[in-house]
């Protein structure tokens, strides 16, 4: 055995098969298994392997027979898995060559754990991958990366691009490592932004399209975003910088850390990498699809509705010329009739026929507004004299009934640009509709504040609120939640704060109820406001 002597210094596991007999090993063999020489050269191949490895005895039996030892018979190479000392399982790539006489065979161990570690990880990142496709937001794409990459005992993070800058995005790193960054930057990690002129490396990564593999992290912390997660990471770390694309631009940083890491799983996680970019796209096209769709769901509604008031605008101006003059006798001739002596039972009627008419009135001047076109006449307005003098109105008309009004006003309001009639319009109708909603003795609020877009005009009221399903539908023409409602009041507060330029929406105020907001510009053209689309109301 001495001619093999030369092997027991080398750090590989290697032993000398001659016939069926083991007829050299080394010592890194004897090592692996927890054996003796005495006891290796005494025990045949075979028998060794039934010990150490007899789950794959019946396959390597053949191979490993005196006779197909040979060149041509036994292959190069084979995949065993051995019990070593202490009971785990490894994975060795076990490597033939000729000894120095031709009954020689020299068999060789090579650790392949690193190449099964990166098989496992290739059939984990192609499942993710598929999984990927699936992702409906951005977030959930980098989330589900990062979690499938780190379920390997990988260290990672993602670095995004954000405006000039990159920001921290989904991570999966020690505790310490976050603490010492957010105690080394003092603030929480979510808000560390770092300038993409303080990465050069970040920039050839990009400017390369080909991830960077290192062997040696603490050469990597030219840059506060390294030193802040290497402050409590042991020296010998390999890192991989991974560069995502969207849409041909650079996106952001994929880095994996793990001292496991080798250039063959680096090369996987490249490619990974990719399909994260891909999967980042999906859902960019499927957000934009979604909102093409949408878009052209809305001008097709859009469409309908305005064919649909067209023709209703021309059958309201016809009905409120045939049922106007004919309300304007009736109310006539109630005020006549009023000036007679009437009994208890006269007086009552007479007083419901005047409500009635009035109410139907008020119902005929509505429709007209929700149809016909506005064109508003802007003139210097302050906000918070319209909404002090349309409370005033109100007031004296009595139509405020027992409900606590209060006015919030902020001070020091820009003057607002708008028509005092048109804008004074839509307030009545607000604060009618709050009013019709309260409970008695409730209360209603209104607020008047500037705001980016121009000035916020606001309506709270005490009631019972809106329902999910409805709130989508509160502007729509004819759409109401009352016995005796119209479904026109807040359709004509639309028309008129589209007019405007503005908008208007509502949501439910805390503690129950409901609460209309007006964003009015500051400076508003004077242009014609054709049929309103059907938009949702309640009355």
């Amino acid at each position: 055995m001495s001619e093999y002597q030369p092997f027991n210094g080398l750090p590989v596991p290697v032993l000398v098969v001659r016939g069926e007999r083991i007829h050299h090993a080394n010592a890194a063999l004897l090592s692996l298994l927890g054996v003796s020489l005495e006891d290796a050269l005494a025990t045949p191949v075979l028998m060794l392997l039934a010990r150490f490895s007899p789950a794959q005895l019946a396959w390597l039996e053949p191979a490993l027979s005196g006779r197909a030892l040979g060149a041509g018979a036994f292959p190069d190479s084979l995949w065993v898995h051995l019990r070593v000392a202490g009971g785990a399982e490894r994975t060795f790539r076990m490597c033939r060559g000729e000894g120095l006489c031709e009954e020689d065979t020299v068999l060789m161990l090579l650790d392949a754990e690193g190449e099964e570690s990166t098989r496992r990880l290739t059939e984990s990142l192609v499942a993710a991958a598929a999984e990927l496709v699936h992702c409906r937001d951005e977030p959930r794409v980098l989330e589900t990366a990062v979690e499938a990459i780190h379920r390997h005992g990988f260290s990672v993070m993602t670095l995004l691009l954000d405006d000039d800058g990159l920001q921290y995005g989904p991570l999966r790193q020690p505790h310490g490592v976050v603490t010492a960054c957010e105690r080394r930057f003092g603030q929480p990690l979510k808000d560390i932004r770092v300038p993409r002129t303080s990465l050069p490396h970040v920039e050839e990564v990009w400017s390369r399209r080909k991830a960077a593999f290192h062997t040696d992290f603490p050469r990597l912390l030219g840059h506060p975003v390294r030193r802040g997660l290497a402050e409590e990471r042991p020296p010998a770390v390999r890192v991989l910088d991974a560069p995502i694309f969207v849409e041909g631009q650079p996106h952001g940083i994929l880095s994996v850390q793990g001292e496991s890491l080798t250039p063959t799983s680096a090369a996987t996680l490249e490619l990974f990498a990719r399909q994260v970019g891909g999967a980042l796209e999906n859902v960019r096209h499927h957000r934009r699809a979604a909102e093409r769709l949408a878009e052209l769901s809305r001008l097709q509604s859009e469409l309908v509705a305005q064919e649909r008031l067209a023709v209703l605008g021309e059958a309201a101006g016809v009905v409120a010329h045939e049922v106007r003059n004919p309300l304007g006798a009736i109310l006539n001739a109630v005020a006549v009739v009023k000036r007679e002596r009437l009994g208890p039972v006269g007086r009552s009627a007479l007083e419901m026929l005047e409500e009635e008419a009035t109410r139907l009135d008020a119902m005929v001047k509505d429709l007209l507004d929700v149809v016909r076109p506005l064109e508003p006449r802007p003139r210097p307005l302050h906000p918070g004299e319209l909404a002090r003098r349309t409370l005033e109105i109100l007031g004296q008309r009595r139509q405020l009934g027992t409900l606590r009004v209060s006015m919030d006003e902020a001070p020091n309001l820009p003057t607002l640009q708008g028509d005092e009639f048109l804008l004074q319009l839509a307030l009545e109708n607000l604060l009618r509709n709050a009013v019709q909603a309260c409970p008695p003795d409730s209360g209603v609020k209104v607020g008047v504040s500037s705001v980016p877009e121009g000035i916020l005009l606001s309506v709270e009221d005490e009631g019972p609120g809106i329902s999910p399903e409805d709130m989508h539908r509160v502007f729509e023409p004819f759409f109401t939640t009352r016995a005796t409602g119209t479904g026109l009041g807040l359709a004509v507060v639309r028309r008129v704060v589209m007019a405007h330029g503005g908008t208007v929406s509502v949501r439910p105020r805390p503690g129950g109820g409901a609460r209309f907001e007006l964003r009015l510009p500051l400076h508003t053209e004077a242009r014609p406001l054709g049929y309103l689309p059907m938009t949702r109301a309640r009355d």
